[in-house]
């Protein structure tokens, strides 16, 4: 019977200056050695554990085997005490303490060759310090006896003064030479002057065709706009566009370009181009700086709980933090992200709850971003449902580890094998079966198997090697925000870097304020809030964006200059078309001009509900209908929003909130339709069969019958007529017809008249003969076949 041995018990065995080994440095050994192991709770074989023994002992040899004995035998120790005082006098070695100073001296080399005639101790304390001087005297290739080098300064010095008094005697030649000039009189007056004009007309030239050939500096950022490119090229606007035509880009003096474009149009055209950098207001006020190594230390890990709706994950967090939420919750769905800290025997773990209905798949996405480790609740007796495997795919986006925790066991219906077997189909073997993925049987009800799950928690987030800077300005991401009646906008923030403090200046999105107060889980006071550690705080100016991040920063008014600089970058994306066209786009932009618009305005309790709500509606958009969410915020539905909805037509959704008394008479008074929802599966019914009354009618092909022109006639005033056989079914006036030579459509169109005999005829049944003429279709031959068909609409 084999024992198991996994790597973590491996560690715990080993100690290093008194220290288990991590798990982390026996992975790494078996990973360089060509073993990777899956996880530290995999059971190493035999040649997997001579690998590590070999590697330990190789890399912790001792000095001699004595050392080992050291503390058995004392007495073979006392001559190697005794021999020092034996050797050398301390006179010698003060002599060597006084003598640092010849090695620094390069030109001194009689006395090293000196330094033969005494003992061999009196050498080495020399021979060390002059084993560098080589470095330094390799510089010294004059050889010889040393050179005098101020005898050379001097002569130097003497040099620069003789130059330096030659050209202040030149300068006071040239007004002297002047005057001269001036006193021959009027001629040569004029002559010098004629003169000096020439002189000056040519020193001018020749600047114009040096400024002509050097290059014009132009700097371009990351987008331009042409005509102010043709300005700082000090070029014309046709110029740049001809040049631009050239290269085969179509542009006009409004229109932007990117940073390579102008680049190479700038270098055609003669200038030399330089990268502008645009400092801009997010950059000085957020501090991006990377965190030195040594300023880093652990910090707990953020876990996120996922899986699908009511599958037990907001019960697990209820057994771990002896809390229950459910009651509270519109049928038992759990509609806000929370965000808790437990303690785990020694280490303190943060736990994100996100709602397991598909709706709330961008709130899902959004946690599992800024989580360390993943538990994925499958229920035993339910299986992997559709929410359960789009949480399997945000969990590998992330790139964390998933722990897979197999709930509902004490159920009679439980089949944990089926949920192994379904796992492997997402790539999500259990160790059990070879894999590498920690599976957990566990009870939320009666608490099997949690202090287990638990324990892999800790195990996984360990191997990470989690750490953050606590000393700096803090940043993380907004888990949740509201509005609330009595305190105004309150935001749930995870920290992820540094510290928040009380009375700190935070922006987030578009809101900023000051932290007035801040609370933990279970509502205490906190003045700080390191890395790790979710909170929930008071003083924001807005209600904040979910899953925005936030930074706390040093200046409160070149916050709200970023913020209003924000806030208009949004509304003029809103409003503005759009800028730039490619080929790709422009195909969608024509397709979108024949669709409806439904346009709709949320609004929600929290900003995750409203978000979840306004990409569910948005998710119902099709070929022919598009769903606009115009608006979408927090709160009750006000005046402004009827007014929204009357002025662009929309319908307004409420999810857990109400309308005032202004908005209700305003929307009865307008006309605006207003639906109210608790639960987010009506509001997706309603809102899609609303949509079904917009729908293009829809229309199928009804088969009438089929008849084989058998000959052909050619009547004044009407044209080519088909004299038809009826095979089966019927023919009638007015309806759709194919014609088929060969089983091939060689015309698709309407029959224009219907004869029997002489006589016009609404039909003609199968097994009689007809005259069929078409409309503006003249090419009949015998034997073709005639399809007729009507074409009816259908219910949605």
């Amino acid at each position: 019977m084999l024992i198991k041995y996994p790597v973590h018990k491996l560690a715990k065995d080993f100690s290093k200056n008194g220290k288990a080994l991590p798990s982390k440095e026996i992975m790494d050994i078996l990973t360089q050695y060509g073993h990777p192991p899956k996880n530290h709770m995999q059971p190493l074989t035999d040649e997997e554990l001579s690998i590590v023994f070999e590697y330990l002992t190789q890399h912790n040899q001792i000095d001699s085997i004595e050392s080992v004995y050291a503390d058995v035998y004392h007495e073979p120790e006392a001559p190697k005490k005794e021999a020092p005082k034996a050797e050398p006098k301390p006179a010698p070695k003060g002599e060597r303490k006084d003598r640092p100073a010849p090695p620094k001296q390069q030109g001194q080399s009689k006395p090293a060759s000196q330094g033969g005639q005494q003992p061999n101790q009196a050498k080495q304390p020399v021979q060390q310090p002059v084993s560098k001087v080589p470095q330094k005297k390799v510089v010294d290739t004059r050889g010889g006896p040393a050179v005098n080098l101020e005898k050379y300064d001097e002569r130097l010095e003497n040099f620069t003064d003789q130059r330096r008094q030659d050209m202040r005697g030149g300068k006071q030649k040239l007004p002297k030479q002047n005057q001269r000039g001036r006193q021959q009189g009027g001629r040569g007056q004029s002559f010098g002057n004629k003169r000096r004009q020439e002189e000056q007309d040519r020193m001018r030239r020749l600047q114009l065709e040096i400024a002509k050939k050097a290059p014009t500096k132009v700097l371009i950022p990351d987008e331009i706009g042409v005509g102010e490119l043709a300005s700082r090229m000090k070029k014309t606007g046709a110029e740049v566009v001809k040049c631009l035509i050239k290269n085969g880009v179509m542009a006009s003096l409004s229109d932007i370009i990117d940073f390579d474009t102008a680049a190479i149009i700038a270098e055609e055209m003669g200038c030399k181009v330089e990268k502008e950098v645009i400092v801009t207001i997010e950059e000085r006020l957020i501090d991006t700086a990377e965190d030195k190594e040594e300023d880093l230390v652990s910090r707990a890990p953020v876990v996120v709980v996922m899986g699908h709706v009511d599958h037990g994950k907001t019960s697990l967090l209820d057994y771990i933090r002896d809390a229950n939420v459910v009651s509270g919750e519109a049928g038992g769905i759990t509609q806000h992200i929370g965000a808790y800290q437990v303690q785990v025997k020694d280490h303190t773990v943060t736990f994100l709850d996100t709602p397991g209905h598909e709706a709330f798949t961008a709130m899902r996405a959004r946690g599992a971003m800024i989580t360390d480790v993943a538990i994925l609740v499958v229920a035993a007796d339910d299986g992997i449902m559709p929410q359960t495997v789009e949480s399997i795919n945000h969990a590998k986006a992330a790139d964390i580890p998933i722990i897979v925790a197999i709930n509902k066991m004490d159920k009679p219906t439980a089949n944990p094998d089926r949920i192994m077997q379904q796992l492997t189909e997402y790539e999500l073997v259990p160790e059990e079966w070879g894999g590498e993925t920690i599976v957990c049987p566990i009870s939320a009800k009666t608490g099997m198997g949690i202090d287990n799950l638990l324990d892999m928690v800790v195990l996984t987030a360990e191997v990470q090697e989690l750490k953050a800077n606590p000393n700096r300005s803090a940043h993380g991401a907004v888990i949740e925000a509201r509005l609330d009646k009595g305190r105004g906008p309150v935001a749930t923030l995870l920290v992820q870097n540094g510290t928040l403090k009380q009375g700190d200046v935070i922006i987030a999105g578009t809101a900023v304020g000051r932290v007035r107060a801040m609370t933990d889980a279970r509502g205490r006071k906190l003045t700080e809030a390191g890395p790790s550690v979710p909170v929930e705080i008071i003083g924001m100016g807005e209600v904040p964006g979910a899953g925005d991040d936030f930074h706390a920063v040093a200046d409160e008014r070149m916050a709200r200059e970023l913020v209003e600089q924000r806030k208009h970058e949004q509304k003029s994306a809103i409003h503005s078309s759009v800028g730039k066209v490619t080929l790709e786009d422009l195909f969608s932009q024509i397709q979108a001009g024949e669709m409806k618009n439904l346009n709709v305005i949320v609004k929600a309790d929290v900003q995750g509900s409203a978000e979840a709500v306004k990409a569910s509606l948005e998710k119902l958009t099709n070929e022919e209908v598009r769903v606009r969410v115009i608006h979408c915020a927090v709160g009750a539905i006000s005046e402004n929003d009827v007014m929204l909805a009357a002025t662009s037509g929309a319908i307004i959704v409420g999810f857990n909130v109400r309308p005032d008394n202004n908005a209700k008479d305003n929307a009865a008074r307008m006309g605006v339709d207003m639906r109210m929802y608790r639960v987010i599966y009506d509001a997706i019914n309603e809102i899609e069969a609303a949509m079904k009354g917009m729908l293009a009618p829809k229309f199928k092909e009804v088969d009438l019958g089929r008849a084989e022109v058998r000959n052909v006639f050619r009547i004044t005033g009407v044209g080519m007529v088909a004299g038809c056989y009826v095979l089966d079914g019927k023919m009638q006036r007015g309806a759709q017809m194919r014609l088929l030579r060969d089983n091939i459509v060689i015309y698709d169109g309407a029959i224009a008249s219907l004869q029997r005999f002489k006589d016009s005829v609404k039909e003609v049944a199968s097994g009689y003969e007809c005259g069929i003429t078409f409309e503006k279709f003249q090419d009949i031959k015998e034997g073709d076949v005639i399809e007729a068909f009507l074409m009816e609409q259908i219910e949605v």
